[in-house]
Parts: C-alpha cells; structure tokens; sequence
C-alpha cells in the first residue's frame, strides 16, 4: 500500500481525477486492504469518542481541583459554592477541624470574576493578638516598638482580589468593630495612621467555632456576625460522606506513593472496611496524614496501614456483612502479612517492617491476638 501511495502523492495535478479513481479502484479490489480501511476508520471513531469521554474526565477533575468526593452530602455543597462564586457575597465557611475549608474558599475565588487577582489568606488563630491588628491592617513606620519601616496589611494585599479570614472566631473582641467597618463601608486605617484606605475585597471567612454560642458568652459581636453571615455553607465531616473514603484513599495514595517514587496499586478489603467504619475526629487532614504514613512504611506493591493508630473511634452498630472487631481486622492483617513473608519476622524484608513495627512489639501483637505459627506438618494455617 506504501508504494501505491509513494506513486500518488508524485502524480501530476492534471492527471489527479483520473489516478484518484484508479487508485480507489485498486483500494476497492484489495479485500484486505479495505477490511484494512474499515477497521481504520473504526479506530478512528473510537479514539474520538474516548478523547470525548477522557476531555469529560479532565473538565469534571478541574471542576474542583483537590476536592475529591461524590457523595450527596458533597455535591450539595459543590453547587453552593457554583451558586454564591460569582457574586461579591460574603461566604461563610463552617465546618470542624480538617474538613478542607481552604480548598473550599480556593474553589469560590477561581469561580469568581476576581479568579485572576490574589487569594489572600489569613489564620486569626496562628497569629499572636498583639500581631494580628497588624497582619490584617498593615501598619506605620514607628507606630508601634519594632515597626522600623511600613507594612501592607492583608487587606491591602487582597485588594480586588479575595481574602480568607481563616478562624475567623478567634479575632479578639477588640478588633472585631474594625473588622465589622471593613465589611461595611470597605474602609480602615492603618495602624500608627489617620488616613482612609479603601478596599475592593471579597471576604470568604471560615471558623470551626459555633459562634452563635461565642455571641452568647460575650465572645463574638453579633453585627458581626450577621455580617459574616450572609452565605453560610456547612462542610460536611468525613463520617458524614462515608462512601468518598475509597476514593479518598485511592486519591492520597497516588498522590503521596508517586512523589516517593513507590509503586502501590492494593489496598486489602479488610483494611478499607476499617477505615470506613473509624469516626475521623481529624477528618481528610487526618486520613492524609495516615495515609502517608502507610505508604511510607508499605515495602511492596500491597498499601499496609498501620491499623493500630485506629483502635478508638470506631462507629459502633455498622451493619456491614463484613463488619468486625478492631482485634479480627488487625489478626487478618497481621496474618496476611506473615504469610506473604514466609512467617520471616525480622530483617529488611520481614513481616515486622512491613507493619512498620519493631520485632519485640510484632511478637508481643501476635502473642496477645493468638497467632501462632504453624507446625510444618499443619496444612491449615490459623
């Protein structure tokens, strides 16, 4: 077909027609060449319905870039957040401690007619009170001891762009009205100044806190928070969209095993059955970190999570067929363990490194969970 094609392609233009049609002729005389053809074009077909299908996945993935999930209680959120991006509201994030409320706030801005000026973030809690008026105002030259030259504050730095008050419930009370001027008339002054900053900013605030029982005790303003208020959207917690947690885990697993450099491509039933029954007091900031921890202590291809960091906060009355006691799980871990070891305890490759214990440790789990190893002349293994 090659040299029929060579022959085409140096063919004068005024004899093109004519050697067109004789070389369809030649085509259409060649079963094999138009069984060739068809299968060709049905390739072709194919390859265009996937890159359809593949563009799809890559729209849905950049939808929300690091929010991984597709739980209901998920996609409720996700459309509020599609819903209040594109306006100038104020959005308030709720949610306990590692729910992923910055991904979240990052979602609003890229949404937002702001997406291409600064995301500016500020944590009321990790910053001292003497220092957080400053941070979040900016201050003069001398205003105070230590301020040897000017400082732009956060707000300042987010100016028609988005800034993200995280804690929000730990501002002190006394800077509270400065900030509730700043929502209201989108005006303050530095620190140590008596000249008028105006601001363009879009505030997204985020806290763990109820502050409607902060009002209550005298901790938090009520104007305030009214002005806080006007868009709350609730995070959900990870014991509340419990069937994200496989994907979550697949998710942290490529992500951590790929930049060290490892191969894992299993994680055990009984294993992902446990971590879907643990409450998560941590939430996604704690099966991140957990993860990690397995993947660096997994020596093979099989993820092996250490299981015994989980022994408290399992939800109780789980009706799954496959349901059991933290000691079953960790004795069939343990077990699988051993037996793709060879029952080895120790050494580079023993079931001990492995588990990411230490020989004395693993002896003493297997003693109190009933393992023994077996006799050579036993077929059935316990």
């Amino acid at each position: 077909m090659a040299a029929y094609v060579g022959t085409y392609e140096r063919l004068g233009s005024g004899d093109q027609d004519r050697d067109h049609r004789r070389f369809e002729q030649i085509i259409g005389n060649s079963p094999a060449l138009e069984s060739a053809y068809r299968e060709i074009a049905e390739l072709k077909d194919k390859l265009a319905q996937e890159k359809l299908y593949l563009e799809e996945e890559i729209r849905a993935a950049a939808d929300f870039e690091g929010i991984v999930g597709q739980s209901s209680a998920l996609r409720q959120v996700l459309q509020l957040v599609e819903t209040v991006a594109t306006s100038d509201s104020t959005v308030l994030l709720l949610g306990e401690t590692g729910t992923g409320k910055e991904l979240f706030a990052r979602a609003i801005h890229d949404r937002s007619r702001r997406k291409d000026r600064a995301l500016v973030k500020l944590n009321c809690a990790a910053i001292p009170t003497g220092l957080l008026e400053s941070e979040l105002f900016g201050h003069e030259r001398g205003a105070f001891t230590g301020a040897v030259s000017q400082k732009i504050g956060r707000l300042e730095l987010a100016d028609q762009g988005t800034l993200l008050l995280d804690e929000v419930g730990d501002i002190p009370l006394e800077l509270q009205p400065k900030l509730l001027r700043v929502l209201q008339e989108r005006e303050f002054e530095r620190l140590g100044s008596t000249r008028t900053q105006r601001v363009d900013v879009r505030v997204v605030a985020a806290t763990h806190r109820n502050l409607q029982e902060m009002i209550v005790e005298k901790q938090f303003r009520s104007d305030l928070y009214y002005r806080l208020n006007v868009f709350p959207i609730s995070i959900p917690s990870l014991r509340e969209r419990p069937e994200d947690i496989p994907l979550l885990v697949r998710h942290f697993v490529r992500q951590t095993a790929r930049r060290m450099n490892k191969a894992i491509d299993t994680i055990p039933c009984e294993t992902m059955d446990v971590l879907k029954q643990y409450q998560w007091p941590g939430n996604i900031r704690e099966l991140e970190n957990l993860i990690e921890r397995a993947v660096i202590l997994s020596s093979g291809q099989v993820l092996r999570v250490p299981l015994r960091d989980l022994h408290t906060h399992i939800a109780p009355g789980h009706n799954s067929e496959r349901s059991q006691t933290m000691e079953e799980v960790e004795r069939k871990h343990i077990l699988t363990t051993l037996k793709e070891t060879r029952w080895i305890l120790s050494g580079p490759e023993g079931a001990a490194t492995r588990l990411g214990l230490n020989r004395s440790t693993l002896y003493f789990r297997m003693k109190k969970l009933g393992i023994v190893r077996p006799w050579p002349w036993r077929r059935r293994e316990p």
